[in-house]
């Protein structure tokens, strides 16, 4: 998988909900086309999606198919406490990507 593009900023005050916008490059192939051969391609999509703020999770989504070749997921958090954002994103071969951001609450 290909590094996200994520977007957060870098401090927050605290209590206020902040937005979270990611977006990441993946391949991602339904399984329902066939190649030159006829033979079906391997249906490959980032099918488990999870972020984390300070060890606690604040999102969680589950993909399809049907979901685009390179998904942008855009979601709020509140800021409760200087701490680190952890992205965590799993595909059907079981290749899982990591990235981290830090937050700082004043």
């Amino acid at each position: 998988m290909a590094r996200p593009l994520i977007n957060v900023p870098k401090t927050v005050r605290r209590g206020d909900s902040f937005e979270i916008r990611i977006l990441i490059a993946h391949p991602m192939e339904s399984g329902q086309r066939r190649d030159e051969y006829g033979k079906q391609i391997a249906r490959d999509i980032i099918h488990s999606f999870l972020c984390t703020y300070a060890g606690e999770e604040v999102f969680r989504a589950d993909f399809f198919p049907a979901i685009a070749a390179n998904p942008f997921l855009a979601f709020t958090a509140r800021a409760v406490e200087t701490g680190r954002l952890v992205f965590t994103w799993t595909d059907d071969h079981g290749a899982v990507a990591f990235d981290t951001v830090e937050i700082v609450v004043e």
